[in-house]
């Protein structure tokens, strides 16, 4: 009897039972937004309604008091009949009825309006329960996802064979020294060659100080503009190597200028959503999971051709996780299984690794594709 266990049938089992809580949460958040949203909506029908029924109560009041003295005069001529025409006993009975028939109609929309109040508030209150429990479930749904994928850590790090890490140390390796080659290239063709010109701009300046004026400043404006703009690319180029806004402003701000960035030089339209109370994370958290980020975002751009990407960040008090997700082409994660293992997802993963975080890649053919990063932060 053969009692091995496939690694490959493990791994999917793993993966199949983490995805299947995932995508229960996201529902159960989905659920929780729109109920919120109805119950914004029912609140606003509420107080239109409470002020509706106290305009008619004023109506009403108005129209009984009116009814009773149309009563007392119908009474009044009624008994000295005599001394009135046939018509004005005629005029006084039909503006009794009129005022009487008014008051009984605005009672009955008085009525509807309080009916109307009492639906409205009991419906109120069932959203609002609807709304407490979606959101407890979202967390506890949470507290069971990271202590199922705390447990099943151990298991997806003996799945990862030797063959994976001697790619993954040879593609380290060979992307370091591509990194160096781009960095050294975008500042040979950028700020050096920017440079460059500014010294020799500067030694023309020192020829014609004495001879030539006005060229001179003419030459001093230029030379202004392009010191500018090379200390723009090299503020480029250092937001690019280490964004300082992530020291500064933390996480979430730094997502969201990288987010903007990418929706100015791109089609594509970028959202950041948070869940829980957004707080600072240790540096080395913050600037790996921003890298990881920003390394889906680039992908989505590169290879997905998507029109829109979403990142999800929700900071709890055990972990931070992050989801980006994108309504691109997707693609078979079984059948691309060595394609997505390229060095960027690689990087990623070798990030996530040294956070002791966890990254899933989910993906369906023409149903874009999902990147989920979870870290946890004790």
């Amino acid at each position: 009897m053969n009692n091995t266990i496939d690694g490959k049938i493990l791994d999917k089992i793993v993966k199949n039972t983490l995805d299947a809580i995932e995508q229960s949460k996201m529902q159960i958040f989905d659920i929780y937004e729109a109920a919120k949203n109805e119950m914004e909506s029912v609140k606003k029908d509420v107080e239109r309604v409470k002020q509706a029924t106290v305009d008619i109560i004023f109506v009403v009041d108005e129209l009984e008091q009116k009814e009773k003295r149309a009563r007392l005069k119908l009474m009044a001529v009624s008994r000295n009949f005599h001394i009135h025409t046939e018509e004005d006993i005629k005029k006084t009975y039909d503006e009794t009825k009129n005022i009487q028939v008014e008051l009984a109609v605005a009672r009955e929309h008085e009525q509807n309006l309080k009916r109307q109040r009492d639906d409205l508030e009991i419906r109120l209150r069932s959203l609002k329960k609807t709304v407490d429990k979606a959101q407890n479930l979202v967390s506890q749904v949470g507290v069971v996802l990271g202590y199922l994928g705390s447990q099943m850590e151990g298991v997806a790090v003996q799945l990862e064979t030797l063959q994976q890490s001697q790619a993954f140390g040879a593609k380290i390796i060979k992307a370091q020294e591509e990194e160096r080659l781009r960095v050294a290239r975008e500042i040979h063709d950028g700020p050096a060659q920017a440079m460059a010109n500014v010294v020799f701009r500067a030694e023309v300046c020192e020829r014609l100080i004495d001879v030539d004026v006005e060229r001179v400043k003419t030459e001093l404006k230029s030379l202004r503009t392009q010191v500018r703009s090379c200390l723009k690319e090299t503020r480029k180029i250092i937001f690019d190597l280490r964004p300082m806004t992530l020291d500064d402003l933390g996480l979430l701000p730094t997502v969201r200028r990288f987010l903007e960035t990418m929706q100015d030089r791109s089609e594509l339209i970028c959202e950041v959503r948070t869940i829980g109370e957004e707080k600072r994370l240790d540096p080395y958290v913050e600037i790996g999971l921003f890298r990881v980020i920003q390394e889906a975002v680039n992908n989505v751009e590169k290879h997905a051709q998507a029109s829109r990407v979403l990142v999800f960040i929700e900071f709890r008090r055990d972990f931070v996780m992050a989801i980006v997700d994108d309504n691109g082409k997707g693609f078979d994660v079984d059948s691309a299984a060595i394609g997505i293992e390229s060095f960027g997802v690689l990087g990623m993963r070798e990030r996530i690794n040294l956070l002791r975080g966890r990254l899933e890649i989910k993906s369906e053919e023409g149903k874009g594709s999902r990147v989920i990063i979870k870290i946890p932060l004790n």
